[in-house]
């Protein structure tokens, strides 16, 4: 995980300065415009400047999405204005997917000249031959778009003459393309850990969990009938909750109510021994946070809480407005743990009978807040432990656009 934010960090610096180099070669362009049209605030300059990235920050989105027919015409239509070109063009490795300007009617002729930018990887100047005396798209440039070092696709862009300034032009706005089909991947990779982190979080749930709740029920089959429904209802919620398919973010308020079903089913284990203190405050119950992020913190409060001592156990939830964040405790009066134990825990080291809920919920937060928003973790043998989280509060689903 820390790779994949690394290299997130490193893109996004990429792309920042791509986007200052395209301002830089592009800008004269716009700042004819302007120069017609003078109105608006700044210099010269800096209304092409201001231009230049206002127009690449709309064809980002479509491009994020990956290179399709579909985001491909979005993108080619702000793009080709930026350049000036008579005709811009995306294609993939074979295919031209969407053709924006005039003399469309040349597609399938670059068609044919895509093999030979992909295979060779650079940039290569076109001439067209063309039977209409006033085709406005005579000649042009075919610029590799690279992801991870391999040609995915081909920028096209076209004029009626050569011109250096379009070449250099559609190699940087082929650089900056590139950027944004690198960080596609980057954040189909970042799904695909979380999916699989929360994937080993409900391993965890399923085996050790599941047992003991049914064995608990059927504990009361026989002597409380009743009792034995009501907890039946619980545990097809909370493993209906838990085992969902689809969505990385959940609310405050669902979280919560899992746990509560968690802890109703820890009662029915441990009777009077386990007492839960919840103090939630409703005005940050909406708040967005991700998903499996609070329970497995309890589950730790319930195994060094009971599970470890013999004696009876209180768990204290507190939910808190923190003004532009919102502040989760989870304590408990068990046993604690040394320094190191704790340290081992959250590298998900401590051995393979510990469980990954610690290190898995920490690596989770920092993803997706930033390091700041790690676990706090207070906790001494014979001391307890109290867990903190906090969460941003306008912030659902951070780092994700």
């Amino acid at each position: 995980m820390a790779d994949l934010s690394v290299l997130g960090v490193l893109l996004l610096a990429v792309a920042g300065l791509a986007l200052f180099v395209l301002g830089a070669a592009l800008g004269h362009v716009a700042l004819r415009r302007q120069q017609a049209n003078p109105a608006g605030p700044g210099t010269p300059v800096e209304q092409a400047t201001f231009h230049t990235l206002h127009t690449a920050s709309l064809a980002a989105p479509p491009l994020r999405a990956g290179l399709t027919p579909d985001t491909a015409r979005k993108a080619a239509r702000r793009l080709r204005p930026l350049l000036g070109a008579g005709a811009l063009a995306l294609a993939d490795e074979e295919t031209v997917l969407a053709w924006d300007g005039a003399g469309e009617h040349h597609r399938a002729e670059v068609a044919e000249r895509l093999a030979a930018v992909v295979r060779e990887g650079r940039t290569q100047r076109v001439e067209l031959d063309c039977a209409h005396d006033d085709c406005p798209v005579r000649q042009g440039v075919l610029a590799p778009l690279t992801v991870d070092g391999r040609v995915a696709g081909v920028l096209a862009a076209f004029g009626d003459g050569e011109s250096g300034g379009l070449r250099r032009a559609a190699e940087e706005v082929a650089r900056w393309v590139s950027v944004q089909l690198e960080l596609v991947d980057l954040d189909r990779a970042r799904s695909s850990v979380i999916e699989a982190e929360i994937r080993a979080l409900r391993a965890q749930i399923s085996p050790h969990f599941i047992y003991n709740s049914l064995a608990s029920i059927a504990s009361f089959v026989r002597t409380d009938p009743e009792r034995a429904r009501e907890l039946l209802l619980e545990f097809a919620d909370f493993t209906r909750y838990s085992f969902r398919r689809g969505g990385d973010f959940t609310t405050l308020a669902e979280e919560l109510r899992s746990i509560e079903q968690y802890l109703e089913l820890a009662r029915a284990r441990f009777g009077r021994r386990l007492a839960v203190t919840l103090r939630i405050a409703p005005e940050v119950l909406p708040v967005t946070l991700p998903f499996l992020c609070l329970q497995p913190l309890v589950e730790n409060a319930l195994k060094h809480g009971l599970e470890e001592s013999a004696e009876r156990g209180r768990i204290t939830i507190i939910a808190e407005d923190e003004g532009t964040e919102a502040r989760v405790i989870i304590e408990d009066d068990g046993v604690g743990m040394e320094p190191d134990r704790l340290r081992a825990l959250l590298r998900g080291t401590a051995g393979p009978d510990t469980g990954i809920g610690l290190s898995n919920v920490d690596r989770r937060l920092r993803q997706v807040y930033g390091d700041p928003y790690g676990l706090v973790i207070e906790t001494g043998v014979g001391a307890g432990t109290k867990i903190t989280v906090r969460v941003p509060k306008f912030r659902p689903g951070s780092r994700q656009g």
